[in-house]
């Protein structure tokens, strides 16, 4: 097998692993019990939590521990927002933003979002009656757009720090000072409404050294399963400055905004992995710059699209007229896993919003491949997946040339 979807999912490091397995058993108990063993079990959670607020330069009462990175994201939106706007019942499938963005509406926009969002991010901004901001062909937000879209009654801006889909990395110190530069600008004015910078760093954890004072953002969504941690454990930091109404009621855990008994083991290994990935980090982005130089040297015929400004483990590829679906699957039935884009988008069958924003046509958004190295890889796997990849493309235009 050689397992090139590192963005969809990364496999529970040993270290990791080891950490998490006394929790499960011996270390059961929970952390909100008042005898020592649950004490203990609550000093180890907390000092858990410590460890990975550390990793991207905060404290660990900053931080709120979700379910992964889909519910952190919501709770920065909604717990911020509070009260949807109700623009009629969300549709079953995925929402074109087309018409959304083209709508006008009376109650100002509160949310703006980089069009190239998650769509944990995207289907929540819509119920606030949210405004989607502009992407460069290069997959980078215009700044343009960004600053003529923020409005006195703009109250948050959410923007990845490197994309699903295209692992392009946005300016993020750039847009935080202009955010402080617009709150300033406000105050003068007498205007005291807030105005916040979410970012959803899940892709960036292992690549990217983070520091949410150095990048200005008030709330930041972290995911353990793409640093070889474990599913389901994610975390939102939360400034001083944002104020949030929970989604989820009951025991008052994690300073009211989460309630619900503590991951115990889920967070132990979060911290583990955060901790590995912060000492590791300038070897992976050594070792992923070198496989992505052998990878494109050794493969043939190809459009590359995402060429700047993205982490060093991702490479978005064009076939302009083949079906990338079926290259998926054919390449699976000689174990070379790739994705055509983002996992949740791809199950469904639904074409990438993300390259329709960079401006692909259809043709080009159908043919196109996301491969992201990862831990496992080593050179020779990556000469042997550029020799399949070359052999199944040519055979899949002969195959198109004779009909």
């Amino acid at each position: 097998m050689i397992y090139l979807d590192h963005a969809a999912a990364t496999p529970v490091s040993k270290k990791v692993l080891e950490a998490m397995r006394p929790y499960f058993s011996d270390e059961f108990f929970n952390p909100g019990a008042a005898y020592l063993p649950a004490k203990k079990v609550a000093h180890d959670y907390e000092d858990a939590k410590n460890i990975i607020a550390r990793a991207i330069g905060t404290k660990g009462n900053d931080l709120i521990i979700t379910a992964g990175a889909t519910e952190a994201n919501n709770l920065a939106l909604s717990g911020v927002l509070s009260e949807p706007v109700f623009l009629g019942p969300l549709r079953a499938a995925r929402p074109s933003l087309r018409p959304f963005e083209k709508r006008v509406s009376a109650t100002p926009s509160r949310v703006l979002y980089l069009v190239t969002e998650h769509e944990s991010i995207r289907r929540v901004a819509e119920k606030f009656n949210g405004t989607a901001v502009k992407v460069l062909p290069n997959g980078l937000v215009d700044m343009v757009d960004l600053k003529a879209k923020i409005t006195d009654e703009t109250e948050l801006v959410s923007i990845s720090l490197a994309n699903n889909e295209l692992g392009v990395i946005q300016p993020l110190a750039e847009i935080g000072a202009l955010i402080r530069e617009i709150k300033m600008d406000r105050l003068k004015r007498g205007i005291k409404r807030q105005l916040l910078l979410h970012s959803d760093a899940s892709q960036a954890l292992n690549l990217l050294d983070i520091n949410v004072s150095r990048l200005g953002v008030d709330l930041m969504t972290l995911n353990a399963a793409k640093v070889y941690g474990p599913k389901g454990v994610g975390a939102l930091y939360v400034s001083r400055d944002a104020k949030l109404k929970p989604l989820t009621v009951g025991g008052g855990q994690e300073n009211g905004l989460r309630s619900g008994t503590e991951n115990v083991p889920g967070v132990i290994g979060f911290s583990k992995a955060i901790s590995e990935a912060k000492e590791h980090l300038n070897g992976n982005r050594k070792k992923y710059s070198e496989l992505k130089k052998i990878f494109l040297a050794k493969l043939e015929d190809y459009e590359l699209i995402n060429k700047k400004h993205t982490l060093d483990n991702f490479v978005v590829l064009c076939y302009n007229g083949l079906d990338a679906e079926r290259l998926v699957f054919l390449l699976e039935e000689k174990e070379i896993y790739v994705a055509t884009g983002a996992a949740c988008a791809a199950s469904k069958g639904v074409r990438s919003h993300v390259l329709e924003a960079i401006g692909l046509s259809d043709s080009e958004i159908n043919g196109s491949l996301r491969i992201t190295f990862g831990e496992m890889n080593t050179k020779e796997q990556i000469l042997e997946a550029t020799k399949i990849i070359n052999e199944v493309v040519a055979n899949e235009k002969e195959r198109m040339k004779n009909g």
